[in-house]
């Protein structure tokens, strides 16, 4: 189920007549032919923008669903497509996103450094995330090393914000 101009890219129009699939894909986000983790990234944005007003507790409570949605979302998917971790299944970079701006300071400064942040951990998969990417499969294995990545930004993020090395 590939598009023939673009053979890594699933044919989209198929795939996403699906929910589960769409959102699997970020809301067709993932469908990009460049760097679909990037764009699916980007479709995290106006979800944090979403939940930004909310509860610390409540934010970190929608983030934890979503993970474990997100484990279900990435089985199916992955199993319809027969690619584990396909490039375009990005709800993982969703969900890791959302990790990398709990707590997050307010500001477009702050969304542009998280996203900058998270992207590089997520390419690069320094240790321990690269062995999580390797060693784990499944939907389980799809989400866990882009949260993380999360994990990673965000103490990167805290850390710039509590030295004030940005303002």
């Amino acid at each position: 189920m590939t598009d023939k101009s673009h053979p890594s890219v699933p044919a989209c129009k198929g795939i996403m007549r699906d929910p589960v699939h769409w959102l699997a894909f970020g809301f067709g986000s993932g469908c990009s032919p460049w760097a679909p983790g990037t764009f699916g990234t980007l479709a995290a944005i106006p979800v944090y923008l979403l939940l930004i007003d909310t509860p610390l507790w409540l934010y970190i409570l929608i983030t934890v669903l979503m993970f474990i949605i997100g484990i279900w979302l990435c089985e199916k998917t992955t199993n319809k497509l027969g690619v584990h971790d396909h490039s375009g299944i990005v709800w993982d970079e969703i969900v890791g996103y959302l990790v990398t701006m709990i707590a997050a300071p307010q500001g477009w400064l702050w969304i542009v450094i998280g996203f900058v942040l998270f992207r590089i951990f997520d390419i690069l998969k320094p240790w321990p995330i690269s062995i999580a990417d390797r060693r784990i499969g499944g939907g389980f294995g799809i989400m866990i090393d882009d949260v993380l990545a999360g994990v990673f930004a965000f103490a990167v993020l805290q850390l710039i914000a509590y030295f004030k090395l940005v303002t």
